[in-house]
């Protein structure tokens, strides 16, 4: 590292936006509730379909709002984009706290969608703005992790400090109300960031030109197959883990239940399971970020392309086993596996990055990356609601099986013959 870099590095450490951003992804990530977002809704005697449907309208919420979100942001400021990401956030929660029907749920996911679409690629765009105007551009990858270890750091406290807050509050719905004051804290935060970052370029948008962009891109990137297979692959996994990564909360809730398992006997068996839920979230971030950070190690072992081919196998095969183990109610092989699923996606996931990055050109990286992320958000409307109906119509046990096989049998078509 050069002198001027150090240099460089110092003042960044120490200016104070720089550490407003930092603050931003800390505070964001302060989602107490996220442990138990479905014990709650069960405890609402909602059925894990109509919990699935509740998915679904959030990502058919963002899906359809992302762009118009963005051109809002061009046309009236990403401060002003985020300011209505958060009150729609706040929102959100208030709606989660009163829930005793459906509707209402529905309504909160629909204002959690709107946050979600608002929020997503603004405030990152609000950094480089920051760091072109002080000439610090080039070092957006050190600021970027910065940022990133507050938003981990947040992400792993959230966990561990919702443990304190469920086994302390009056009911579980508080939960949502104690979520609000560290996104009021961003709220403030997002006022006092400088009027110069409320950047509008004026852009228009219209209807008809997404959908025939939208269409024009698909064409061109699906005219290759070997293209197409890693789209699908990466696509169907992710929407895949994302919509069966929280049956943890149920398959823990129920095992506990049945088998009295405890790490704490002067708590009951509802205030052990709330315990191990806590825990178990807790090292799973902090296993995320350990996974991502080493998946550079992995692919000097292994190709991008046989990770990803060889890891779709494994995930069917991690589904089969839970539903087994589900069945014989082995806590901690079951949590193990739900860890080793986990490892999987976060080490997939820059192996993917770096796939499609040799795959299309400089000039199709950002349409793959876009049309990969819709085709997320469409596969999770119908996963999550599936999801839940045969395990309400059969059991958890059987979906997972389901879906495993399911997976085992989708890998052999996504083969491709030139895996390097």
């Amino acid at each position: 590292m050069t002198d001027n870099n150090k240099s460089i590095y110092l003042k960044i450490k120490k200016d104070l936006q720089i550490w407003k951003f930092s603050f931003y992804g800390f505070f964001k990530n302060l989602r107490f509730f996220e442990p138990y977002l479905y014990i709650y809704l069960l405890n609402l005697n909602f059925s894990l379909f109509h919990i699935g449907l509740l998915f679904a309208i959030r990502e058919t919420t963002i899906y359809i709002l992302e762009v118009p979100s963005g051109v809002f942001a061009d046309n009236y400021g990403r401060k002003t984009s985020l300011l209505i990401c958060f009150i729609s956030y706040i929102i959100s929660f208030i709606l989660f706290f009163f829930v005793a029907s459906f509707f209402l749920a529905s309504i909160a996911m629909f204002f959690f969608g709107i946050g979600e679409a608002f929020r997503s690629g603004t405030h990152k765009s609000i950094i480089y703005s920051y760091l072109e105007r002080k000439g610090w551009f080039d070092h957006k990858t050190f600021v970027y992790g910065r940022t990133r270890s507050f938003s981990l750091i947040g992400t792993s406290i959230s966990a561990f400090l919702s443990i304190f807050l469920v086994l302390n509050i009056p009911s579980m719905k508080w939960i949502f109300i104690i979520t609000i004051f560290p996104y009021i804290l961003d709220f403030i935060l997002i006022v006092s960031y400088p009027s110069y970052l409320n950047e509008k370029s004026g852009a228009k948008f219209s209807f008809d030109k997404f959908i025939q962009l939208t269409f024009s891109q698909l064409k061109n990137l699906f005219q290759s197959i070997k293209t197409t297979k890693i789209l699908l692959s990466s696509s169907i996994f992710d929407s895949i883990f994302k919509s069966s990564k929280d049956y943890i909360q149920p398959v823990l809730k129920n095992i506990i239940g049945a088998a009295g398992v405890y790490i704490l006997t002067s708590y009951s068996a509802e205030e052990n399971m709330k315990i191990i839920l806590g825990l178990t979230y807790g090292i799973f971030y902090i296993f995320n970020s350990i996974a991502s950070r080493n998946a550079y190690r992995v692919q000097k072992r292994i190709s991008s392309y046989n990770y990803i081919y060889y890891s779709f196998y494994l995930m069917g095969i991690i589904f089969v086993l839970l539903s087994l183990l589900i069945n014989l109610k082995i806590t901690i092989l079951v949590i193990a596996l739900f860890f080793i699923f986990s490892f999987i996606r976060n080490i997939r996931k820059p192996m993917i990055v770096d796939v499609f990055g040799n795959m299309v050109k400089t000039t199709q990286r950002a349409t793959i990356h876009s049309v990969d992320s819709q085709l997320r958000s469409i596969l999770k409307i119908f996963i999550a609601p599936a999801l839940g109906f045969l395990s309400d119509t059969f059991s958890i046990p059987f979906a997972f099986l389901s879906f495993g096989i399911i997976l085992l049998f989708t890998n052999i078509f996504l083969k491709i013959k030139t895996i390097q």
